[in-house]
């Protein structure tokens, strides 16, 4: 059956699937889409009615809510396990997971990120407001990360899962912000955690870059 992955090249969460996909070893089609356009094609908005990324299709199945689809993933095709097996260190992969979502992603991607990396790349305005806000919040979802974390390579346990590939998109972003890097050194653990994903294969062939700058008059 035909794999294709629908999303949008700068999107953390399309990143995350794609880094999930890397690791099982799964090929897969990709489909570009813009999320932010006023104009979404029908077809897709069938397939996500609340205009988000990323969307999964596997044959005739549709699959969104990015959480959903790497676990489809992992429990789907062949490949290195990517969800512990003990139920403490599962619940404890499902809490970081949710940590990361409901506290770190919008203070790490959407306020210091998007207002201190994308937008200056787009010539789009930048809020100073924002970016300050943005790095209160991510101090606290970091604190509470490394209170987490067991220190060495992996969020949990001694082995890769979803939790470490649900953070190491958001923090490629998060660190690519002068103001960031002074706050992920603060938290130790996860500091050497972020230099062991750096090497791994899945995060290099996933990186979706930045957007070119304009071209000034």
């Amino acid at each position: 059956m035909t794999l294709v992955l629908h999303g949008y090249q700068y999107s953390v969460y399309v990143r995350i699937v794609r880094m999930v996909l890397a690791e099982k070893g799964v090929a897969y089609e990709r489909a570009e889409v813009n999320p932010f356009a006023p104009d979404l094609p029908d077809a897709y908005l069938a397939m996500h009615p609340f205009r988000r990324v990323p969307v999964l299709v596997h044959g005739q199945f549709v699959l969104y809510e990015t959480g959903a689809i790497t676990r489809y993933v992992d429990e789907t095709f062949p490949g290195p396990r990517l969800q512990p097996v003990a139920p403490r260190e599962r619940a404890r992969m499902t809490q970081i997971i949710s940590i990361i979502d409901s506290y770190a992603y919008w203070p790490m991607v959407r306020q210091v990120f998007s207002h201190s990396v994308f937008r200056p790349r787009l010539g789009e305005s930048a809020d100073a407001a924002e970016i300050h806000k943005g790095l209160a919040g991510a101090a606290r979802a970091l604190r509470v990360l490394e209170q987490l974390a067991p220190g060495g390579n992996f969020l949990v346990g001694t082995e890769l899962s979803l939790a470490d590939l649900h953070l190491a998109p958001m923090l490629a972003y998060f660190s690519a912000a002068a103001e960031a890097r002074g706050i992920l050194a603060a938290n130790p653990k996860l500091s050497a955690w972020w230099e062991a994903m750096q090497r791994r294969e899945s995060l290099a062939a996933t990186d979706p870059g930045l957007p070119k700058r304009p071209i000034s008059d």
